[in-house]
């Protein structure tokens, strides 16, 4: 069963279930949302762009609506991995030694759903912190990196790499504006981040 249709459905059957047995939901402990539905919901509640991809056709024609949607064609963007260049210069998207960069295209370690958090190493962001790059990002992941906390992401990038871990570890949360009095976002770094997500499981 694909990501997309088993998210769908357990949101609609938690939703009859809460109708249909209300005094469960007043006198028994909260159940743990399945890893992939907890991961949307907070995501997307940070203020995150949420496109779920079937195939790698799918994912394709969704870069390219985001990039007429914002009017990128043409303009800069950073990538630091190769893999993903090809989606750049497909189309004619300038990444090399950019002086004004409109966006960032990485991908990124896990997805974590405790707190709908992304995780990104060195591997994505060379050397630099998130306040040095572009405000928009495009994020390409899978389905098998959602994890349930931050401390499985990190198990995951020591499974990955072995003795050759990444450094710049760091996690993007925040992805919507913050009010200036906002002081639990103090400190953060505001991102607007389209996530695309590859069915891969």
């Amino acid at each position: 069963m694909s990501f997309f249709k088993k998210v769908l459905g357990k949101l609609m059957s938690s939703g009859q279930s809460e109708s249909n047995s209300p005094e469960e939901s007043k006198y028994f402990p909260e159940k743990e949302l399945p890893v992939d539905e907890e991961f949307t919901v907070k995501f997307k509640h940070n203020g995150g762009r949420f496109l779920y991809c079937s195939d790698v056709n799918d994912l394709e024609e969704t870069f390219i609506s985001i990039l007429e949607e914002n009017d990128w064609f043409e303009k800069e963007a950073i990538c630091f991995e190769k893999g993903l260049h090809h989606y750049l210069t497909d189309n004619k998207i300038p990444f090399n030694n950019p002086a004004n960069p409109q966006f960032m295209l990485c991908s990124c370690e896990s997805l974590i759903a405790k707190d709908g958090s992304i995780l990104f190493s060195s591997i994505q962001f060379s050397q630099n912190k998130p306040a040095d790059l572009p405000y928009h990002f495009v994020v390409l992941a899978k389905t098998s990196q959602i994890t349930r906390s931050k401390s499985d992401g990190l198990r995951k990038i020591k499974y990955r790499y072995g003795s050759d871990i990444p450094s710049n570890i760091t996690t993007l949360q925040n992805f919507r504006d913050c009010k200036s009095d906002d002081f639990l976002q103090y400190g953060s770094v505001p991102k607007s981040l389209y996530l695309l997500l590859l069915e891969d499981m």
